[in-house]
């Protein structure tokens, strides 16, 4: 009666201890794990960098070297430490003022301009630019000098989006800058697709995106711009699972190539908040917010500054909840378990109760068990006799049979034999009558009457047999391999062999009785039965048994 009991409390705890989750996909959760991971990350770079610095404390006396150092070494901290970034961008500019070089002058002061708006600094990014000079400028600086105006004047419209000149401004060098790139080059295509997107042309803007996605093989961190690029896409669409598929995307890419001055983190984190995914989006402004500090990008920072108070307080206050329902949680399982408690005591009460009954039962039990067993085996003995009373009665009437089928014909045989004695001792007297003695001398060396009445016998003793067991050759051939199987001749009744067996059929097992009855020699028959017996489908030692079992079920009528 306490079973139900317990099992709806088992069932109440299991339905209370199941929550209820919102389904993540593989990529988010990729991303949730990796946030743990980014110190791996930033080690694997950190060894590139500690690379590059031990190169360059040894090239001292190499300029030209100390330079191309520099310039590998602010491009490894360019997304990841700016204030290391721009302290190499600085020396890059020394030595190549100390050199003169007019192309690296313009190159490093180009270089550290980008850093500088980057960082948030926009009035000495502003100054280096206007100092440059885009009619001395080769062309690969005239890309790089159309493209840090063009992001000067996007980064500061961001902080003055009442303004619409700064982003104007930030067109016009975009237009500039494509007129300089390479039309089949990866950056042009970026740049395009922004202007598409910009102009609202998304169909164009997303196949241009997706060609150059396919043919990313590696996750770097052009990878993270396409699919940042894509995510705006499907943001203007409002599609915000595959806005959020992108993102996430991007996310993954920037923190596997160590990138600190990103911002799909911190759109994902606030459309993750917007969708209600609020632990999910906490870890993702909180990385994003560590990623602007660590690297110093002091727009970034601003961006995430303005969100992360928004969902740092939906995650206090679920936090609270997830508290408050956890104890109310404790609370009842408290209940529950007081519950479980006292049914597993009145259980226990029961089961003591039960073990009784059952002991008394498994008692009565043993004892029915000792008079059944001992039924059992009067019964066994009962069936064993009456087993060998049936089996006596069968040979008792398969004997019978045989007598009475044999006595007829010896009998008869009799008759005939008398009948045939008498014509023969008158043929006899006839002949010694009529003193046809050379003739009558003649007739008694002749075996051929002799042949003739066994001939006689045989047929008659393998029809008496074949009426007793019609189905003999059969079940012999049966008890034989298939090439020793016994094949009679065109009206043959029974061959010599199967005389043999039929002999011991009848029971007449001693080789030299069959010997005698056949008229062969003792070796003759003992070959003959080691032959069959050899060649047996059945087990060796169990033919003659099985010999005189054949047609025992044929006699019961």
């Amino acid at each position: 009666m306490y079973r139900p009991v317990v099992c709806i409390l088992l069932i109440v705890i299991s339905v209370i201890l199941c929550k209820a989750g919102t389904e993540q996909d593989t990529s988010l959760i990729q991303l949730l794990q990796m946030i743990d991971k980014k110190e791996e990350f930033m080690a694997i770079k950190e060894v590139r960098i500690d690379d590059l610095v031990r190169r360059l404390q040894k090239s001292t006396n190499n300029t030209s070297a100390q330079y191309e150092l520099n310039k590998l070494l602010y491009q490894e901290y360019a997304s990841y430490k700016l204030d290391s970034a721009i302290i190499y961008a600085r020396g890059n500019v020394k030595l190549a003022e100390r050199s003169g070089n007019s192309f690296q002058i313009n190159e490093s002061n180009l270089d550290l301009a980008s850093f500088y708006f980057t960082a948030g600094m926009y009035i000495d990014a502003y100054k280096i630019l206007v100092t440059a000079d885009k009619n001395k400028l080769p062309r690969e600086l005239l890309i790089k000098y159309f493209d840090a105006w063009k992001r000067l004047y996007k980064f500061y419209s961001f902080s003055n989006t009442d303004d619409r000149q700064y982003a104007i401004r930030s067109d016009h060098y975009r237009d500039s800058l494509l007129g300089e790139l390479d039309t089949t080059g990866s950056q042009y295509r970026i740049v395009y697709a922004e202007k598409l997107h910009d102009e609202g042309k998304f169909e164009e803007a997303k196949k241009t995106l997706m060609y150059m996605l396919d043919l990313s093989q590696k996750e770097d961190h052009e990878h993270a711009i396409l699919c940042y690029a894509l995510a705006n896409i499907y943001e203007k669409e409002g599609n915000v699972d595959l806005q959020r598929k992108y993102l996430t995307l991007s996310a993954i890419s920037d923190i596997k190539n160590a990138i600190k001055e990103n911002a799909s983190m911190q759109a994902l984190a606030t459309l993750l908040y917007k969708s209600n995914h609020i632990e999910e989006a906490y870890s993702c402004i909180k990385s994003s917010m560590e990623d602007a500090i660590f690297c110093n990008a002091r727009f970034r920072t601003y961006e995430a500054s303005q969100i992360f108070p928004i969902i740092n307080s939906a995650y206090q206050e679920n936090e609270l909840q997830q508290k408050a329902k956890l104890t109310i949680f404790l609370t009842i399982v408290s209940i529950l378990s007081l519950c479980l408690v006292i049914a597993v005591i009145l259980i226990y009460r029961q089961m003591k109760r039960v073990n009784r009954v059952r002991r008394e039962l498994f008692e009565l039990n043993q004892k029915l068990q000792v008079l059944n067993h001992q039924l059992n085996t009067a019964n066994d003995e009962l069936h064993t006799t009456n087993s060998e009373v049936l089996s006596m009665n069968s040979e008792l009437a398969e004997s019978n049979h045989i007598k009475e089928a044999y006595i007829g014909e010896f009998l008869n045989l009799c008759s005939l034999y008398i009948d045939k004695l008498e014509k023969f001792q008158i043929s006899l007297n006839k002949m010694v009558m009529a003193k046809k003695i050379e003739e009558l001398k003649q007739m008694l060396k002749s075996r051929d009457m002799i042949d003739h009445e066994v001939k006689e016998l045989y047929a008659t003793f393998d029809h008496v047999f074949l009426h007793l067991y019609p189905n003999f050759v059969e079940d012999f051939n049966a008890l034989l391999v298939a090439d020793m199987q016994v094949v009679l001749k065109p009206n043959e009744v029974l061959s010599p062999e199967l005389r043999i067996f039929a002999l011991i059929r009848l029971g007449i097992t001693d080789s030299a009785k069959i010997a005698r009855f056949l008229h062969y020699s003792t070796n003759t028959i003992y070959t003959y039965r080691t032959k069959f017996r050899n060649k047996a489908a059945v087990p060796r030692e169990d033919f003659d048994e099985l010999v005189t079992k054949i047609g025992r079920k044929a006699l019961k009528y």
